[in-house]
């Protein structure tokens, strides 16, 4: 088959279509890129998101027409993919955009409720592509008592699972998220988590401070120098010693965490702000790695991926982190897979996976109790 796999993280730059070709099942499940390509959203359309994401106040129809819209514009990021290469389409799986994500269940009228919201309608996607969309991945996990995150590990297990080598698969998207795969690993065998923020935190106070969408090539915090007892007491984050399996997002770490830090920062150089928050992406990903992975297994390498992998300074520190605990850092690129594509050759696979009626997730993962197969399918 060949499937479109469509990415809108939390970030929130814009969607990214892998054309991949995938057949098998289970352990014979095998998958090609065909192509990748990234389509940014235009300025207002990411105002719009980012500004309903985790709102405290926003309206029923502005909701509706942001999901509507965003059907549309993945539709036409897909077309303009599929009409590049000349290709045509057997199914499309579309992850949406994460407004509203909590893992965690707590009271809401006298019920413990978990919830999570992706949005981008997928029946306007396959009206617009004529094919078939899977979209919605998160509910079912989270109806089996997951945390309906993080799904990627189903990918990460099938290209990196080694019979000899232990591998830590991390990908750096708005959150940072790993998957623990030791060697010669079962699928049960899988740990993964979110370690916490990623690009996310950067991002927002470049914008907040410099008025740039994100720290190109990691240029501000190279300039910068780490805030030492800030970066201590961020560090001090209950998330960070929170054991897995957990998930975050702009609820722990959006715009009121940025408020906060920025405050803790007081009046320090733009620069030793931005380098500060990196080096806490870099140091709560080091210290998940030491605290809730190496002592269940040994492992080797650690291999990046996502948008962080283009912050060089992001990069050196991880480096320096990763080699005292051990590790060798690689790229998904050495494996074929190159790292912005990740994600969303990801949600292709799952979306085979759901139109065969196979589970995507895994539950050692997302806590879940059972294998689930995930989200909604919309026929033409």
């Amino acid at each position: 088959m060949i499937v479109a796999g469509v990415m809108s993280g939390t970030s929130a730059d814009g969607t990214d279509v892998a054309l991949v070709r995938v057949h098998g099942r289970a352990k014979k499940l095998r998958f090609e890129l065909i192509s990748h390509e990234h389509f940014p959203y235009s300025g207002r359309v990411r105002i719009a998101i980012l500004r309903a994401m985790n709102a405290q106040k926003t309206s029923v129809a502005e909701l509706s027409r942001l999901n509507f819209l965003l059907g549309e514009l993945y539709a036409e990021a897909v077309g303009k993919a599929q009409r590049l290469k000349r290709i045509k389409l057997d199914l499309v799986g579309c992850h949406g955009q994460t407004i509203y994500h909590q893992g965690e269940s707590c009271r809401f009228l006298d019920h413990n409720i978990s919830c999570t919201w992706q949005t981008g309608e997928g029946a306007v996607i396959a009206a617009r592509l004529g094919v078939p969309v899977v979209s919605d991945f998160r509910p079912a996990d989270m109806a089996a008592h997951g945390k309906g995150a993080p799904l990627v590990p189903f990918l990460d297990y099938a290209l990196f699972c080694d019979a000899k080598s232990g591998r830590i698969v991390q990908n750096i998207g708005g959150i940072a998220n790993l998957s623990a795969i030791p060697a010669g690993a079962e699928p049960g065998d899988v740990i993964a988590f979110d370690t916490g923020p990623g690009n996310m935190l950067i991002d927002q106070l470049m914008q907040m401070l410099l008025q740039k969408e994100y720290d190109k090539n990691g240029a501000t915090a190279s300039r910068g120098r780490v805030l030492d007892a800030v970066l201590e007491q961020s560090l001090r984050h209950r998330f960070f010693r929170q054991d897995a399996p957990k998930t975050a997002g702009r609820e722990e770490f959006g715009r009121e965490y940025a408020n906060s830090f920025l405050k803790r920062c007081g009046k320090a150089r733009k620069e030793d702000i931005i380098a500060t928050a990196t080096a806490l992406t870099a140091h709560s990903i080091a210290g998940a790695i030491k605290s809730f992975v190496l002592p269940r297994a040994r492992f080797s390498e650690y291999v990046v991926s996502g948008g962080g992998t283009r912050n060089a300074a992001l990069i050196e520190m991880l480096k320096q982190e990763t080699k005292a605990l051990g590790l060798k850092l690689r790229h998904t690129d050495e494996f074929g897979l190159p790292s912005q594509a990740k994600e969303a050759v990801a949600f292709a696979v799952l979306a085979y996976q759901t139109w065969h009626r196979l589970p995507g997730n895994i539950p050692s993962a997302t806590g879940a109790t059972k294998p689930a197969v995930l989200g909604k399918v919309s026929y033409v």
